[in-house]
């Protein structure tokens, strides 16, 4: 078989989640030969996308807006452009230009998925943007102490460990889009992003479930690199996997994609201050429930930690490469 890229079709790759962490490592993925379609949550409720969507009925656009633009081969100034926040203005602050953009798509175009398709092709975005449901999704936990707290936004702020998440409608319909893309998919990579706001809502979506399930690919989960307060606080690899493990009843994952590169001491602090840590590699056990480990020095340090998007990128073309050689 030729290598992808050397004659092959690309290797297809659905990449499911939200967040900043799914756009950073979007942009080391569009620049190898792959065909990508990121599946994206839809229940965002905070900020200038909880504003639009309660006011205007329409699916949350932030994270949508993130990935077209992580996606978008265009110039960066209209990147800028898209990420673009006012400051003042009644009305107009705290709302990002992209965002209200993808609002007057949906307007025009009479359908939010119509929307982002059209927005896709003036951006020249390399692969498909598709939403997980067209509709909005209310997000829930179910705390420690039994309490129910509803929205996105405002579960990681209840100060109490996360029991559980569910969604409302509980059989939202997925897009049949994307049902056919993880049915056709040679791999499937979820993560990195918030654990519980960010993936579990694609998961929660039964018939996404299922086809992920059901797909005859590799699946990857790329985990976190930092614990994220008041949604994963003292969280191992283990952990993260434990918990979709719960909500999901099934074992997902071939590979787990993880950080192994020390984290310097003065950025430990900044992030001490937050309350967030490393996320620690309990390698013994995540190997010992089966799951093969991929461990490397995966952060950059600028502003934020961040996945260094050219290095993950890598390790996953190369765990896709051989899955298709194998599949021959």
């Amino acid at each position: 078989m030729a290598k992808p890229g050397q004659g092959a079709r690309k290797p297809r790759i659905v990449v499911i989640g939200g967040g900043t962490g799914l756009s950073v490592m979007l942009r080391g993925l569009k620049q190898k030969p792959l065909d990508i379609t990121a599946i994206v949550t839809v229940a965002d409720d905070g900020g200038s996308s909880g504003i639009l969507r309660s006011e205007l009925q329409m699916p949350p656009p932030g994270d949508i807006r993130n990935v077209l633009t992580a996606l978008a081969d265009t110039e960066p100034l209209l990147a800028d452009m898209l990420s673009y926040r006012f400051m003042g203005g009644a009305g107009l602050a705290g709302h990002s230009l992209g965002n209200l953009i993808l609002a007057a798509m949906t307007d025009i175009s009479g359908d939010f998925v119509a929307g982002v398709r059209e927005l896709s092709r003036v951006l020249a975005v390399r692969g498909r943007v598709l939403p997980a449901a067209n509709q909005a999704i209310l997000l829930k936990a179910e705390m420690e102490d039994g309490s129910i707290v509803e929205g996105e936004s405002q579960i990681p702020k209840s100060g109490l460990a996360i029991r559980r998440v569910f969604i409302e409608p509980a059989d939202v319909e997925p897009l049949e889009e994307a049902v056919q893309a993880i049915a056709e998919a040679d791999a499937i990579l979820i993560g990195p992003g918030s654990l519980y706001t960010s993936i579990m809502p694609n998961l929660l979506v039964p018939k996404l479930a299922e086809a992920i399930l059901n797909a005859q690919a590799v699946k990857i989960f790329v985990c976190n690199v930092m614990t994220q307060p008041g949604e994963t606080d003292n969280y191992s690899v283990g952990d993260h996997l434990d918990a979709i493990h719960a909500h999901i009843g099934h074992h997902l994952f071939d590979y787990v994609i993880v950080n192994n590169g020390e984290i310097p001491p003065q950025v430990h602090s900044m992030y001490a201050e937050q309350g967030s840590a490393a996320v620690h590699l309990d390698l013994d056990e995540v190997e010992r429930r089966g799951y093969k480990v991929i461990a490397d020095r995966l952060v950059l340090f600028r502003t934020y930690l961040r996945h260094d998007a050219a290095k993950l990128s890598e390790h996953i073309y190369q765990l896709v490469e051989d899955w298709m050689l194998r599949k021959e």
